[in-house]
């Protein structure tokens, strides 16, 4: 029995998280060796209206017992500014059930309108610490001012985190291209990123079978922007990833394009990298796309975490299916089609109930 959690989060979370779970739901029914139970929590704005915080206690103890959740878009920006209990919820549920790795994956479709062809490649940012100060120290704020006019931030780099991602990203490339670049500014970082390179070479020696590289940060901008084909997985670290993982969607028609995966030792969740698109809010225009494969990516991670093939044949469904769709054209506008999110979301389903 496998437990997961749906966090629906604020604005079109409460459209696309909807979406993936009947889609993981529609994939799942063909294996009932699978059983699932889900529990909905609260978290975000609507937790706030109901619960007066953004992330109640009880929800943090519930995912305690989870296998793992698929968290929505948080739409932190417009929280009120003065209330302690009207916080960002995902950095914290990050570091609390040390989700240290974020894998971020970016492909192109034949179908949908992009800048490149032929991508298929996957960053691994490091979720829990560098510049961010909403997550990178135990206790107090990374970022401070010693006077109204000076403003400093720490970034924080352990050895942990970084051979964690490391591992992360080699075990992935094992299953791909057995190609990983590690990108880094060890020129003006040299302790910072010369410690996150020493660490990814130390792993890096266990994946004989992988090929390695460094690369520098503003060398593999230019370099994605160019020929993205090149390149299989990207390990990095927390700021440089975030940017980058935007940038790479970009070149793949879009954040709506973007899924993600945070995983840690024991939990892992299910995160699409775009955020809560309050402007097309409750329109049935957000496209499900990240979301479901995200969800994908949930039930695929857990499937190998735990060696249960079911799991794994669920996730390959869930890509063909999605895959068949989008070739189709029953897409949302953003990528090119005139479906609502509903009607995208349901097709899906019906491929995968067809095959």
């Amino acid at each position: 029995m496998y437990q997961l959690g749906i966090l629906k989060g604020d604005d079109i979370g409460l459209e696309v998280v909807p979406a993936a779970v009947q889609v993981l739901q529609a994939a799942l029914q063909g294996f009932p060796d699978v059983q699932v139970k889900w529990a909905d929590l609260p978290v975000g704005y609507p937790s706030y209206l109901q619960n007066g915080e953004t992330l109640p206690q009880h929800t943090m103890e519930a995912l305690k017992s989870m296998d793992g959740w698929i968290l929505g878009p948080i739409g932190h920006a417009a929280y009120p500014k003065n209330d302690p209990k009207a916080i960002n919820p995902h950095p914290i549920i990050r570091r609390v059930f040390d989700l240290h790795s974020n894998i971020r994956p970016s492909r192109s479709y034949p179908s949908v309108t992009s800048i490149h062809k032929n991508v298929d490649l996957i960053l691994v940012r490091e979720n829990n610490e560098g510049f961010q100060p909403d997550r990178n120290l135990f206790a107090g704020s990374g970022e401070f001012m010693p006077n109204p006019d000076l403003a400093m931030s720490v970034r924080v780099i352990s050895r942990r985190n970084s051979e964690a991602v490391a591992e992360t990203a080699f075990r992935l490339a094992q299953k791909r291209k057995k190609k990983v670049s590690v990108l880094h500014k060890n020129t003006v970082f040299k302790l910072g990123c010369g410690l996150f390179v020493e660490s990814c070479r130390n792993i890096g020696e266990k994946f004989p079978e992988v090929e390695y590289e460094e690369i520098h940060v503003d060398t593999a901008a230019a370099l994605l922007v160019m020929n993205p084909q090149k390149f299989d997985v990207l390990v990095t670290t927390n700021m440089f990833g975030d940017i980058l993982s935007d940038l790479t969607s970009g070149l793949v028609g879009g954040l709506g394009m973007a899924p993600g995966l945070c995983i840690g030792p024991k939990y892992s969740m299910a995160q699409a990298t775009h955020g809560s698109a309050p402007d097309i809010a409750g329109k049935q225009l957000a496209n499900p796309y990240a979301m479901i494969m995200s969800g994908k990516m949930l039930i695929e991670w857990l499937g190998i975490k735990y060696n249960d093939s079911s799991l794994m044949m669920a996730a390959q469904r869930i890509d063909e299916a999605v895959s068949t769709v989008i070739e189709l054209g029953t897409v949302t506008p953003d990528m090119g089609g005139k479906a609502m999110t509903r009607e995208m979301t349901e097709a899906i389903c019906a491929s995968l109930e067809k095959n």
